[in-house]
């Protein structure tokens, strides 16, 4: 099947990048890319700065990097925003975070991160029981928050001459909500809108107000937010891609990393049980029972869909799958996920892993705001709109389209990024086939 594309209009101008929260993942991801533009500090993580694609044959030869291949905009053309509820400027908010080395990383840009001042907030303390700030939008009426939210993104766009605009919630976890009528379809959500439903929370009023105002949308948490058929409908009807959700950065990596090969080489699972212990502002959020659930979804569902037990229910069905976030305030952004699993080989012998993983969770969340942005940006100048699946490869828990399951194998999604690139540019697929290598003379003729 044919499928018609567009090939990406130029990256000419700014691009403004706005971001709900200005907190550690946030400051982290500013300060890098100042950092990088200075030629202090390299934006490694980032495939949009680093990674290469192969284009062609191996024989060819051909592997440009992936910002030379396709027309995304540089590190120079960006421009920053953000809001938040804690009225700390983006070096104030780094300094609390903890995560960037003072000395090395902070003060030699101190002037451009002070220059960062969040505009206030959409924020309903219902929705995230552990924040509080008075950074806030004046009054509790949710078609005035909407409003002011679109102002902003408006005066943004208009005072730093930005040729386009994203938007990705860097914000945190609120608590769980299902989807219900008022989510349903365009007409119903603005009316919980007007009506101050509490099934309409604050991050599906950004989701809303960037669709409205031709935004590109990435959701970097579990939250609903733009996950359901009322908004899938706008950025189908505006012609805006959108992304989520929940980054995907450590023990969720590891599990995307780690799972394919068990199913690749058929052994089987018996349980897998994995604890976390951070001591950020996610940390002190997901603290909360209602929060928590909200990531708890996310981070449960990833075994369930690259295992596929139902397939294959000999080696995966009655897996046992325990998940626990514990907030330690001495770890700060240092978090560690521990994982024991059990698995089980030839004749049924018992085996096991341990993962130990001491990482750095918005050290490697900021490379995923940086090309969830780049990205959503190149797919808008390429015409392509709704749910964007090819970028799940940075995602706890991918979008997709009604009636498929999402694929969360880390390398399935990989392949998908590229070739979707690929696509895009007018460049062949990539199989891996490679039979024609040795195929004889005359096989070939």
């Amino acid at each position: 099947m044919s499928i018609p594309r567009t090939e990406p209009a130029p990256a000419n101008g700014k691009l403004g990048v706005l971001l709900p929260g200005l907190g550690a993942v946030s400051t982290t991801f500013i300060a890098g890319v100042e950092l990088a533009r200075r030629g202090l500090g390299r934006p490694i993580g980032s495939l949009t700065q680093l990674a290469t694609i192969r284009l062609g044959k191996r024989s060819e030869g051909r592997t440009p990097k992936i910002k030379d291949f396709v027309p995304i905009a540089g590190l120079d053309d960006l421009v920053f925003s953000a809001w938040d509820p804690i009225p700390d400027d983006a070096y104030a908010s780094a300094l609390k975070a903890g995560v960037l080395d003072r000395h090395t990383h902070l003060d030699p840009i101190a002037g451009f991160l002070r220059s960062i001042q969040p505009m206030p907030a959409a924020f309903d303390q219902r929705y995230v029981k552990r924040l509080q700030g008075a950074n806030v939008i004046p009054g509790r009426s949710k078609r005035e928050w909407t409003e002011a939210l679109r102002g902003d993104i408006r005066r943004f766009k208009s005072e730093h001459d930005c040729d386009r605009v994203v938007m990705v919630w860097c914000g945190s976890t609120e608590v769980f909500i299902k989807q219900g009528a008022a989510h349903q379809d365009l007409g119903a959500f603005e009316a919980a809108i007007d009506a101050n439903d509490d099934s309409i929370a604050p991050s599906m009023l950004y989701a809303y107000a960037a669709l409205q105002e031709g935004v590109p949308y990435a959701n970097g948490a579990p939250n609903l937010s733009v996950d359901f058929p009322a908004l899938l409908q706008l950025a189908q009807q505006n012609g805006i891609p959108i992304a989520g959700k929940d980054f995907k950065t450590g023990q969720t990596l590891m599990k995307t990393i780690i799972a394919p090969g068990f199913k690749a080489r058929m052994l089987g699972l018996d349980g897998w049980f994995s604890t976390n212990i951070l001591g950020n502002r996610d940390g002190a959020v997901l603290d909360d029972p209602e929060s928590f659930r909200t990531k708890e979804e996310s981070k449960l569902s990833v075994l369930e869909y690259i295992l596929q037990p139902d397939l294959y229910p000999e080696l995966y069905k009655d897996y046992y799958h325990k998940v626990r976030i514990n907030y330690y305030p001495p770890r700060g952004d240092q978090k560690e996920g521990w994982d024991n699993i059990d698995i089980r080989g030839w004749l049924d012998y018992r085996m096991q892993i341990k993962v130990d993983f001491l990482c750095r969770d918005s050290i490697l969340a900021a490379p995923i705001v940086l090309d969830l942005a780049l990205f959503l940006d190149l797919a808008g100048r390429a015409g392509m709109h709704g749910i964007q699946e090819w970028l799940s490869f940075y995602l706890k828990s991918p979008m997709h389209a009604a009636g498929i399951y999402p694929e969360h194998d880390l390398f399935i999604q990989h392949t998908k990024l590229k070739n979707t690139l690929r696509w895009m540019m007018g460049e062949e697929q990539i199989t891996h086939l490679g039979v024609e290598y040795y195929l004889t003379p005359a096989e070939v003729g």
